[in-house]
């Protein structure tokens, strides 16, 4: 079993307060560092975020989300093994020319320790602020994915999508790893036929093992469907500390290859100790 903890780039008071947590992860023998993503939280909204019981997400219009990618190369900066993740960038929003060349060039500058976890999208607000159409988001997803695929391929581009027409070009550096590793978020739609065809990961949004042994259910179902080896993708969950080793023990039973701990929404005030926690009495324990 894996550890990450996330996401170290919301409510940040300073860079400093973000680099340090990463470093103090790094020494405790955490695995990875992962990032949320808005560009904007509306001072109101009507969209409906689909993990919480009242449909709100948990964070104000004045919450310092710094964006995933500079946050994270900031981090690649200052430590030498610790993975880094988006969980996840809003993928149907972005430039995705723009957004695969900047994947390549933060696996690149931190020598292959980037995993690039990416979703739909639910707020419809932010991609009114963002100028791109809401509406099939999904379809647009399945095209840009498989658009900046061929831009890490090294291969001359040549796509004809629905959304993108891309021909003739080259974007380099590559990604040092090969392939970039890409992880799907979500549970909800197609999300699970999207990680089956596409994804080299689940990140699943669920801290529940009976909830997600469901899940884990469906996923492989689609994917002997669609004709990939589930065993290929690697599965990531969040984990609140419950139940200690025995709580790990439940989802490595499941299958969960990685659990994100999201200390700094749960410990605000005593993250570092959890992180602490976590390097001392889980993870050599597993």
């Amino acid at each position: 079993m894996k550890f990450g903890i996330g996401p170290i780039n919301k409510g940040v008071a300073s860079p400093d307060e973000m680099i340090e947590s990463a470093r103090l992860a790094e020494s405790a023998g955490i695995e990875s560092v992962w990032t949320f993503e808005h560009v904007v939280i509306p001072v109101d909204y009507e969209s409906r975020y689909p993990y919480s019981a009242d449909g709100r997400m948990s964070a104000a219009p004045e919450t310092n989300y710094v964006d995933p990618l500079i946050g994270l190369a900031a981090i690649a900066a200052e430590t030498s093994r610790l993975r880094l993740g988006t969980g996840v960038n809003i993928l149907p929003q972005a430039n995705p020319l723009l957004l695969a060349k900047q994947a390549a060039s933060l696996d690149f500058v931190s020598r292959g320790r980037f995993m690039l976890g990416v979703g739909i999208g639910w707020l419809q607000e932010e991609f009114a602020a963002m100028g791109t159409p809401f509406e099939r988001r999904g379809a647009r997803f399945d095209d840009y994915l498989a658009a900046m695929r061929k831009v890490w391929s090294g291969d001359v581009v040549e796509h004809d999508g629905e959304f993108l027409t891309w021909h003739g070009f080259k974007s380099y550096p590559l990604p040092v790893q090969s392939p970039l590793p890409v992880h799907i978020g979500g549970n909800k739609g197609k999300a699970f036929e999207r990680v089956a065809r596409y994804g080299n990961g689940w990140y699943s949004p669920s801290g529940s093992p009976t909830e997600l042994a469901g899940h884990l259910a469906e996923l492989r179902a689609t994917c002997d469907r669609v004709g990939r080896n589930f065993d290929e993708i690697e599965i990531t969950a969040m984990w609140t500390m419950k139940g200690g080793l025995d709580g790990v023990k439940r989802f490595a039973d499941i299958g969960v290859h990685r659990l994100t701990v999201p200390v700094f929404a749960l410990w605000p005030d005593d993250a570092a100790d959890r992180i602490r926690q976590l390097g001392d009495e889980i993870v050599p324990a597993v």
